[in-house]
């Protein structure tokens, strides 16, 4: 749909600027996008997805707010603690955007609910903070045939890679999960709020870029932020012939 004089003025700065223009606000409008997690990866994600304007945004989590999440999950407030973290997430989305549809999904995201959560949307954002539910993330979306965008964050570091069909995944990177207890928490580890701030930035542009179909994206490419340095590194990732979900022996 053209967009209408309320929408012009809303988008003004998207449509001034190369690479989006109207044609890419217009295609940021009709996409979907499904943020697994309404933490504090999911906070930025979700709040910058609703005030770009796209069209359907799914946010799935079957938490509620404590007040230990404030620190970093910058889309609650003091008032929410207690509630559904994907309630209190819609509220402040459609209070940014009122013309965005918000797919407020309270569940936790499982190997049965996966498919059909991933099936209904353009692009996945990972804001999950735990090993399996990334891996299972990534898993359902090579499988799926779904582009997405990998985030995570410990103590003052963080790192983001997006996948699109043909390009490396989470396994290809990592393999597997890490053996239990080798990896700490951010309960027991801690992290820097701003750091997972910037980490969920990064993952909202990408999504971003890719409805818009502007710029190159994370694709084969692991971005490394270490805050303490404030250094920014990217390194190149192959796709692995012999992974188990997108390489030749699946």
């Amino acid at each position: 749909m053209p967009l209408d004089d309320i929408q012009r003025r809303r988008y003004a700065r998207h449509l001034v600027l190369d690479g989006v223009g109207e044609a890419g606000q217009e295609r940021i409008m009709a996409g979907s996008v499904l943020v697994v997690g309404a933490g504090g990866l999911g906070s930025p994600v979700a709040l910058y997805l609703s005030a770009a304007g796209v069209g359907r945004i799914g946010i799935v989590d079957g938490d509620t707010v404590d007040a230990s999440n404030l620190q970093r999950q910058v889309i609650h407030a003091t008032a929410d603690i207690g509630r559904p973290k994907v309630e209190s997430a819609r509220e402040k989305m459609l209070a940014v955007n009122p013309g965005v549809r918000v797919d407020a999904l309270r569940a936790f995201f499982d190997s049965g609910n996966a498919a059909d959560l991933v099936a209904d949307y353009d692009f996945v954002v990972d804001a999950t903070d735990n090993f399996a539910a990334k891996f299972l993330v990534s898993d359902t979306c090579v499988a799926l045939g779904k582009p997405f965008s990998y985030g995570g964050v410990l103590r003052f570091g963080g790192q983001s890679l997006t996948h699109v069909p043909g390009s490396a995944c989470l396994r290809c990177l990592y393999g597997a999960p890490p053996p239990d207890g080798t990896v700490p928490a951010n309960d027991e580890a801690g992290v820097l709020g701003s750091v997972v701030g910037i980490v969920g930035t990064v993952q909202a542009t990408e999504a971003l870029k890719y409805l818009a179909g502007a710029g190159s994206l994370l694709a084969n490419r692991l971005l490394t932020i270490d805050a303490l340095s404030m250094q920014f590194h990217t390194i190149g990732v192959a796709p692995d012939a012999r992974c188990p979900a997108c390489g030749n022996a699946r």
